[in-house]
């Protein structure tokens, strides 16, 4: 095979993941690592060090949310294994993240030599086998007659299943000479044949659609690894039926259409939209994801007989399953075929509308009126992050613009994730804007015990010179599991910072510390502040200091506790 025919390892892989629109590499050098790093910058690609690998981790799995593909590289054993809580959290969210783990020599390993980073017995694969249950598929590179094809194959199935994948690289390969033959194919996700009863089941559906007396569509956060936002929003519109969304699904949907209703919480929200969802006749269910803490303990589930539900490779029409069919195909031939002079013009519960009219610049700042003072801020394009916390709850009531997105504690709820996830979804957001000169902001809201998980991430933002506003939420402590659990316990307090100096400490100069630094204990003081420009238009990362009181929590974290606990005790007695 001629020279012009091969490319070394390490630069076949790295120009797959620029095929696929990675255009920066998150992680911690190490070294089992170092040999691959040497070719990140040379093959046009961004290498961002983190602070760890946790931190990275989670940061790849920010930047995989916005961007639809991420890249994580770590070195074998104990850079792998402090990223395993946030590739755990990617797989249980959904995103596809491809964590590449650099791995002790091949002639070491076949040896069994007792190194570094190993339990000294020779035995090289016990974290491999740890790295299966926390991603969907996983490959060891070989030799150079498979590895483009092993490449391949674990980058399509983080496509095809939106989830992580785990790539061992070992130390001396990068430079070994494979064949490019297969750059030239593009990597995709497999079409899927239609089934021989999909026709059935879009008669099936559309049969639903024009009896239906009380139709809701219902979107969960799945839908995004099902490839059918776009369509969605055809249906949204076309439809104008009431449209809900889980907490995952919010911002998939665009709130700015007349029959959007927002967040979907059963009794934990507006009660007349519990009533219309609950006495809805049909519900079309999009990409559903019924963790306890996404459905409200499973209240906001729809019931069988009025559900109509679409996932990865099935559509369930009552209690009939179809499987092998691709939602998106049957979607798009609904949208096709759907009739609207047949479809019923379905009239949804009134608005609750939401003011500021109850808020007076002397209150202290707190739950109640903080996430509305802030919600003005939010402009087109912009992504929102709330933590899991107190700042969770909160953020699942924003009225968001056209085209944002919100983050918020879905199902895994790693105190602290947030943090570098703003990191990675921020650079990706601007990654996707530099063609057009379009600019966005990135918004952190976050409490001050999270922080304290995963502080040092802001180095690399200011670094990274990032346009991102922090929000801290100072409640000395965790609020949170105040209400759960420990309401005066000394385990729920963290030690003091001042996070005011912050900037300083992680890198930014005198002038943007100065500038970009603010604080607010009332509410006027904290109005003045979101008129600041530098605030509400500013570039690099500012810092925005709010103090509330230590036990003040909005009345939708307490019911959720209470219900917790009453299930939990009804649980022990039927045990």
């Amino acid at each position: 095979m001629s020279s012009t025919n091969t490319v070394k390892l390490a630069d076949y892989l790295l120009t797959r993941l620029l095929q696929l629109g990675v255009q920066s590499i998150f992680g911690v050098p190490g070294d089992y690592n170092l040999r691959l790093l040497d070719f990140v910058v040379p093959a046009g690609l961004h290498w961002v060090g983190n602070c760890n690998e946790l931190n990275a981790a989670y940061a790849a799995d920010g930047y995989a949310r916005i961007n639809g593909l991420s890249a994580l590289i770590t070195t074998f054993g104990v850079g792998e294994l402090s990223a395993a809580n946030g590739i755990a959290g990617a797989y249980a969210e959904r995103s596809p993240v491809i964590h590449i783990v650099g791995t002790p020599p091949r002639p070491l390993q076949q040896s069994r030599a007792l190194m570094h980073h190993t339990f000294a017995d020779g035995e090289y694969k016990r974290f491999a086998a740890m790295s299966k249950h926390i991603t969907i598929a996983q490959t060891e590179l070989q030799d150079a007659a498979t590895a483009p094809e092993r490449i391949d194959w674990i980058l399509q199935q983080a496509l095809i299943h939106s989830r992580p994948v785990y790539l061992e690289f070992p130390d001396d390969m990068p430079h070994v000479l494979v064949s490019s033959a297969n750059l030239k194919t593009p990597i995709k996700v497999p079409d899927v044949p239609s089934p021989a009863n999909e026709q059935e089941v879009i008669n099936r559906i559309l049969e639903r659609i024009y009896s239906s007396k009380q139709p809701v569509i219902f979107v969960d956060g799945e839908s995004k690894a099902l490839g059918i936002v776009d369509q969605l929003d055809t249906l949204i519109k076309s439809t104008k039926w009431p449209t809900w969304t889980t907490v995952w699904g919010k911002g998939l949907v665009n709130e700015s259409h007349p029959n959007a209703y927002g967040l979907y919480a059963a009794a934990f929200g507006d009660k007349p939209a519990q009533e219309y969802f609950e006495s809805a006749d049909l519900v079309l269910t999009f990409g559903p994801h019924y963790s306890d803490t996404n459905s409200y303990f499973d209240q906001t589930i729809p019931k069988p007989a009025a559900a109509i539900t679409f996932r990865d490779s099935t559509i369930q029409i009552e209690s009939d399953i179809y499987r092998d069919i691709s939602p998106s195909k049957v979607l798009s031939a609904l949208l096709d075929k759907l009739d609207s002079s047949r479809t019923i013009t379905a009239q949804g519960p009134t608005k609750k509308i939401v003011t500021l009219d109850d808020i007076q610049p002397t209150d202290a700042v707190a739950q109640k009126n903080f996430f509305r003072l802030v919600n003005p801020l939010f402009r087109e394009g912009d992504i929102i992050l709330a933590e899991t916390g107190t700042a969770a709850y909160g953020g699942r009531h924003f009225k968001l613009p056209p085209k944002s997105r919100l983050f918020t504690a879905v199902t895994w709820l790693s105190i602290g994730f947030m943090l570098p996830a703003t990191l990675g979804t921020a650079l990706a957001k601007r990654e996707l804007n530099k063609p057009s000169g379009a600019r966005n902001q990135t918004v952190l809201i976050i409490g001050d015990g999270s922080l304290q998980m995963t502080a040092q991430e802001i180095s690399v933002m200011i670094k990274e010179k990032l346009d991102i506003l922090i929000i801290i939420i100072n409640n000395e402590g965790y609020t949170i599991e105040r209400v759960i659990h420990g309401r005066k316990e000394a385990y729920n307090d963290v030690p003091f910072w001042r996070h005011t100096q912050a900037l300083q400490y992680f890198g930014a100069d005198d002038e943007a510390v100065k500038q970009n630094t603010y604080t607010a204990r009332t509410v006027g003081e904290f109005q003045d502040v979101l008129k600041n420009e530098r605030v509400k238009d500013g570039k690099g990362v500012r810092i925005v200091e709010v103090f509330m009181e230590r036990e003040d929590v909005q009345e939708g974290p307490l019911l959720w506790v209470l219900n917790k606990q009453l299930a939990e005790e009804e649980a022990a007695k039927s045990a």
